[in-house]
């Protein structure tokens, strides 16, 4: 009985890489750089408000060169009359990271972003700097009031 070959564990992104490359394509990216990396691409500034949503490339005409594609933005609302300002800017950063000038205008659609990481929730305040902050506040009578300022004194402190 022979010995079975040595196990080599692939990367999770290698495995999936057809799936991905399918689901880009079917929204006209080439290549899914453009929506993974957009962020050192685009710039912080603007990936914070704005992501790929998509590139609308135009009929090919035989015997003519390929005109540029539309990349669809997703705007977040009040943003998006600064990323319009802007889109000469994304434009240059786009085409710089192609190559080539593969984009020749910027459509937005408004909506919320669909990756926005949610703000992390503040961890309440310790016990004891609680119960030490509400010593000091014998003079209130009521103690939901009392309560409440000993949670925020002692998280004032905290930070």
């Amino acid at each position: 009985m022979s010995r079975p070959g040595p196990v080599s564990a692939k990367p999770l992104s290698v495995l999936l890489s057809d799936v991905f490359s399918d689901a880009y394509a079917k929204q006209g990216f080439a290549a899914r750089e453009l929506v993974t990396r957009w962020g050192e691409i685009a710039g912080t500034d603007i990936a914070a408000f704005a992501e790929p949503l998509k590139m609308q490339w135009p009929r090919q005409v035989e015997g003519q060169p390929q005109e540029p594609a539309t990349l669809v933005l997703r705007v977040e609302g009040p943003m998006a009359l600064e990323i319009q300002h802007r889109s000469d800017v994304i434009l240059e950063r786009v085409n710089r990271f192609f190559g080539w000038h593969a984009v020749g205008r910027i459509a937005l659609r408004q909506a919320p972003l669909s990756r926005r990481p949610q703000p992390a929730r503040p961890r309440p305040p310790d016990p004891a700097a609680v119960k030490k902050v509400a010593d000091t506040l014998s003079a209130v009578e009521d103690e939901a009031l009392k309560d409440a300022l000993a949670r925020l004194g002692a998280a004032i402190k905290r930070n």
